[in-house]
């Protein structure tokens, strides 16, 4: 993998993390359109290193209201009034709704390992995250905020969250979707769909510490990550700003007709190369 090749891909990443058009899709797609032939050690690492990019990326973008979520959390339990503020009830929420995307990764490990090696297959899902979209625009009834979410709202969000394990399956689309569905506003569905992706993306990252180190040359590499990694970065923070004030005044529709249109030319392609 090269320089360049690493700041595309960075900017792939940081556009397609928080918009709902699938993030791991765009990495699995982006390189087979371009005719790239990038080291299957090496982009594992990668794809890796620049979620945690857009990680850090939310993590500073919300700073202030993680903080606030946090302490309220903390002085909850020593209080031993877990749920005393509104704050600490989203905080706790926010671990519900992690908790179905936990499980899912565990159960589903090697079937999902099998789809990211397929371009096909990651088409087919970004045809099932535009029909995602499309349905809860159809279907919504967007008119509480998060102040107003319930456990049973929040699990349900978690639940969609499964489905992004998937390439193509987008993770922001199906947990902004399932906040639709479940009457929030599009801006509030999307806020919470942010909050949610952190304790997901922070695990994930733990999780592959060891195979960064276990990367042949990485000294060799670490420019590479670096670039992605930052390049992720700055154009998350960009990406989460432009989305929430998209959504205060448009729907989902836009992206909905996007991942049809690059899902089909993706499966043109593939046709064509045989």
């Amino acid at each position: 993998m090269t320089i360049w090749q690493a700041f595309i891909m960075g900017i792939v990443q940081g556009i397609t993390e928080f918009l709902p058009i699938s993030s791991s899709g765009h990495l699995v797609i982006t390189p087979y359109l371009l005719g790239w032939s990038i080291n299957k050690e090496y982009i594992f690492t990668f794809d890796v290193l620049v979620q945690m990019g857009t990680l850090i990326a939310v993590i500073i973008y919300f700073w202030k209201y993680l903080w606030r979520i946090f302490g309220s959390v903390l002085k909850g339990i020593i209080e031993k009034k877990p749920f005393g503020t509104q704050d600490a009830k989203l905080g706790w929420l926010i671990v519900l709704a992690t908790l179905p995307a936990v499980f899912g990764g565990l159960f589903l490990e090697d079937l999902v390992e099998s789809a990211f090696h397929s371009v096909q297959i990651t088409a087919i899902f970004l045809l099932v995250t535009a029909l995602l979209l499309w349905f809860a625009e159809r279907m919504s009834k967007q008119v509480n905020k998060m102040d107003n979410l319930t456990t049973m709202d929040a699990f349900i969000i978690g639940c969609f969250q499964i489905l992004a394990i998937f390439p193509g399956l987008s993770r922001s689309g199906s947990t902004i979707a399932g906040g639709i569905l479940r009457k929030l506003k599009r801006e509030e569905a999307a806020k919470f769909s942010f909050l949610m992706s952190i304790p997901i993306m922070l695990g994930a990252g733990a999780m592959s510490i060891n195979d960064l180190f276990a990367v042949p040359n990485l000294t060799k590499f670490l420019p590479v990550l670096l670039v992605g990694f930052i390049t992720s970065g700055v154009v998350g923070f960009i990406s989460i700003h432009w989305l929430l004030k998209f959504l205060n005044k448009n729907k989902l529709g836009l992206f909905s007709i996007y991942c049809v249109v690059i899902s089909i030319i993706t499966l043109a392609i593939t046709f064509i190369r045989g």
